[in-house]
């Protein structure tokens, strides 16, 4: 039985029409008692379009996407290519209605939104992008994910990894090979002879920094195993944005950082921190190599063109919408892995002679 607003304003000690104030926002609610009442809501499971959930928990055209920042191109394409494969196959194909929403990575504006697509009754929720790695978030997120599952809508986690949620839902996942991709890119720079390798990651605690970060060591491992390992490991933890690359990079330069190579944790960070190295008058690839990570479109139009790893987006993308569609079924134990590609373009080059850029 649906959760009614009276049992919400009972647990909350407030009345229903300051419950439904805090629900439709655009008025004054002291902060104490709005988060009394999200916190009913929450603990309730209250969705405020309660009495058509009830209707046999039928739900609609609507397939929510949730993306860090559609400006980002990372981003865009993913959804692009989501909404593209949403679209009619033929005649008499149901129609989907992609909207997208921008949660600037936030756990709590991707609850929000959760939260309003159940109460639109979405037929279908694709998350995207990396999954901020903190169990409260995780715990919160499987529940709402397990409860919109629950109603028949699909839930598909798209480059990020599945979540904690009862067997048998309709919930899979869609991962990259981060961390091989990660591997192979640093054994190439390993290959082409760079000892002193400065990894840009990008913010801790996000499940795509961790795993590429993975890989970038444990390429440096097989190559130098052991406590020498340690020697090659310049990281320094900056954003997904090319202000972040940049200052980065002018950072190490700062602190006297010796390396030969850059290797970024995505293509805009790369870019920016190219940037960085030339206005200090390094050359690029001769002095330092510059790798990134995606292979967006503008990889090959940089000078050099950048090395760095293919991430299938589109192919997620349509993977995605044939999941939440239910037009493919859910694979085995609910995950398909994609795998990436190292792209090597002009960015690198063995390093200069006499060892390490200082």
């Amino acid at each position: 039985m649906a959760v009614t607003l009276a049992e919400v304003a009972a647990r909350a000690g407030v009345s229903s029409a300051t419950v439904s104030r805090v629900l439709n926002g655009g008025y004054p609610v002291a902060d104490g008692t709005r988060t009394r009442v999200e916190r009913a809501v929450e603990a309730l499971g209250y969705v405020a379009n309660g009495p058509a959930r009830a209707l046999a928990a039928a739900t609609s055209d609507l397939v929510g996407v949730l993306v860090h920042d559609v400006a980002d191109s990372f981003f865009g394409i993913l959804a692009g290519s989501l909404q593209s494969a949403l679209a009619p196959t033929g005649q008499g194909a149901p129609r989907r209605l992609a909207v997208v929403c921008n949660t600037q990575g936030a756990p709590e504006t991707e609850l929000a939104y959760l939260t309003l697509l159940e109460g639109q009754r979405a037929g279908g929720i694709v998350l995207t992008g990396g999954a901020v790695e903190d169990p409260g978030h995780t715990a919160a997120l499987a529940g709402r994910a397990a409860r919109i599952a629950a109603t028949g809508a699909p839930v598909v986690l798209c480059g990020r990894p599945p979540l904690p949620v009862p067997a048998g839902l309709p919930v899979a996942a869609v991962m990259f090979d981060d961390h091989g991709g990660a591997f192979r890119l640093a054994e190439h720079l390993l290959t082409l002879g760079h000892r002193r390798i400065a990894y840009i990651a990008g913010p801790p605690g996000l499940s795509t920094t961790r795993e590429r970060l993975a890989g970038h060591r444990a390429a440096l491992l097989r190559h130098h195993p052991g406590p020498a390992a340690a020697g090659t490991d310049v990281v320094v933890h900056a954003g997904f944005e090319r202000s972040a690359g940049y200052d980065a990079t002018r950072e190490l330069l700062r602190r006297g950082e010796s390396f030969t190579a850059v290797a970024a944790a995505n293509d805009t960070v790369a870019v920016g921190a190219a940037a960085a190295l030339r206005e200090a008058g390094i050359r690029i690839p001769e002095d330092v190599s510059v790798a990134g990570f995606d292979d967006l479109p503008f990889c090959v139009d940089t000078a050099p063109a950048l090395t760095t790893v293919r991430v299938p987006l589109r192919e997620a993308g349509h993977l995605a919408a044939q999941l939440v569609t239910g037009r493919r079924p859910l694979p085995p134990g609910g995950i398909t892995t994609l795998p990436t590609e190292l792209m090597v373009r002009g960015s690198t080059a063995p390093p200069p002679a006499g060892g390490n850029r200082s």
